[in-house]
């Protein structure tokens, strides 16, 4: 668990309060980053999928075996080196302290990577490391993921925050466990504030350059952006779309964006129209993507007409990209053709916690209407929002989220839906024939292979619609100019962006 300061305490520090004042402008002169995010983590636990608020945290007090450089390529962590050995993988680590004080050790590796494939496992990444058929750790440097099955993209997967490498056993009911990151946790008051300072024994020489950083919590978005430009802190996580122009103007601070993360549709497909897929396709034709970006992120992102891979993806496929032109004459065709001329009426989750979810939810309502699908809109708090989309009680659900990996395997999770029920994924039905060819591309190291490998999957998600890419949205940092050395990592890779941070500095 966190450790626990009394809230006493703190307030005589000057340090509980979310705008922070004179004490917090003096940390951040003194090399320590006061970082404001978007929620305060629900939990530290290890391999879970918490948000992006805890990956933040996660990605600064832990490493995994390998990580993405601020281009998008993969490169050493705890791992300085590894390479396929047939259908398995090897990895050479590097002589690495845990925060404890102890080394790391392949037993730790293999302890970390069966906690997240065991029978029992709730990892996030569970799905992924299905695959591996046992953890070998043949002498004190070397880590060999024996594979049931060729995989080419386990590299990928370990360098996601997912996949932290942390001391055995040292993982408490609600334990961060103990890690060898860039920084250690110091202190926390939940719900407000968590404090880490450098850890001196981080395996790389000369880093981390600041001192500490100090993460705030700052759930309202125009609190965020006030308290950066006061000058309360030094960065922020989530800028709201509508302030992205506010903060490119102010000349001593720097806006870095990505379109990366992208907003969806899911669907309930256990019985009514949306099980037909010409009724999923004929939603794809009326829904006018242009609007979602206007209405929901201020122009900043772009429209999505096919499967949720990038247009600069070597896999990316002209054909099916460009399949859901906005068609109300096309959609009114197809539902036509499924037996529904005049339409239908369903419902539609979202939230009203975020606007971004509600704004795209009203475009949708809208344009559906123009069809003759009457959708009635739902609109909980996040936490029933979710509880309702992994109970699949929902007919469509408004989503956003980013591909974990730039690979296109890292469609999988999202499209997937012969995979465990999830509020991320559609419910009810299968694509037939999609896991199969899913699990050809993961397994095929022949680029062209590949390539039309995932050109079939590309053509089966436009054609059976497991479910409905919108548009990407424009994902920010904002910061002062004085933070040197963060980088925004490229598009679907944004959220793993804090990991540069063991670079930055302050003067």
């Amino acid at each position: 668990m966190f450790p626990r300061l009394a809230r006493r305490s703190l307030l005589g520090a000057g340090m509980a309060l979310p705008l922070l004042g004179l004490s917090a402008r003096a940390a951040g002169s003194s090399g320590v980053l006061r970082l404001g995010l978007s929620s305060y983590p629900p939990n530290l636990t290890p391999w879970i999928n918490a948000g992006s608020a805890t990956g933040t945290v996660m990605t600064l007090m832990h490493r995994g075996l390998l990580s993405f450089d601020a281009q998008g390529k993969l490169q050493g962590e705890i791992a300085e080196r590894w390479e396929a050995d047939g259908k398995d993988w090897v990895f050479h680590l590097r002589d690495v302290t845990f925060h404890n004080g102890k080394k790391l050790t392949p037993a730790d590796v293999k302890w970390s990577i069966e906690q997240v494939g065991g029978e029992k496992s709730t990892a996030y990444m569970r799905p992924q490391f299905q695959n591996v058929a046992q953890v070998e750790t043949p002498d004190a440097r070397t880590v060999r993921l024996v594979m049931k099955q060729p995989m080419t993209t386990i590299p990928e997967w370990l360098a996601t925050y997912f996949m932290p490498i942390v001391a055995q056993n040292s993982v408490e009911r609600g334990g961060s466990g103990v890690g060898a990151g860039p920084f250690v946790l110091k202190a926390s008051e939940r719900g407000t504030s968590i404090d880490l300072e450098a850890f001196p024994g981080f395996y790389k020489p000369g880093l981390p350059k600041l001192k500490g950083v100090r993460i705030v919590a700052y759930p309202d978005e125009n609190a965020r952006v006030a308290a950066l430009i006061a000058g309360d802190v030094d960065m922020i996580d989530y800028v709201p779309w509508q302030s992205m122009a506010r903060i490119e103007s102010e000349p001593k601070l720097r806006l870095d964006t990505q379109n990366g993360p992208f907003m969806y549709l899911n669907f309930n497909g256990r019985s009514g129209p949306l099980a037909n897929p010409l009724v999923r396709q004929a939603i794809g034709f009326a829904i006018n993507r242009q609007d979602i970006v206007r209405s929901a992120f201020f122009g900043r992102g772009s429209p999505i007409h096919g499967a949720p891979l990038s247009p600069d993806s070597p896999y990316f496929s002209e054909t099916a990209g460009k399949a859901f032109r906005h068609d109300p004459a096309q959609a009114k065709a197809l539902l036509a053709k499924a037996g529904l001329p005049d339409g239908f009426s369903c419902n539609l989750l979202s939230t009203a916690q975020y606007g971004m979810h509600k704004d795209t939810g009203e475009v949708v309502q809208q344009n559906l209407a123009t069809v003759g699908i009457q959708v009635q809109l739902n609109l909980p708090d996040w936490a029933t929002r979710v509880q309702l989309g992994n109970r699949g009680q929902y007919d469509l659900a408004v989503n956003g989220t980013a591909v974990e990996i730039a690979d296109p395997d890292g469609m999988s999770p999202i499209i997937d839906n012969s995979l465990p029920p999830s509020y991320t994924r559609s419910t009810g039905f299968e694509t037939p024939g999609l896991n199969r060819l899913l699990a050809e591309g993961r397994a095929e190291s022949d680029v062209p292979k590949r390539k039309a490998i995932y050109a079939k999957v590309q053509d089966l998600v436009v054609e059976d619609v497991p479910t409905l890419a919108l548009c990407y949205r424009s994902q920010g940092y904002a910061m002062t100019r004085a933070l040197q050395g963060f980088a925004n990592l490229p598009g679907p890779l944004t959220f793993y962006s804090p990991a540069t941070l063991d670079g930055a500095s302050l003067p």
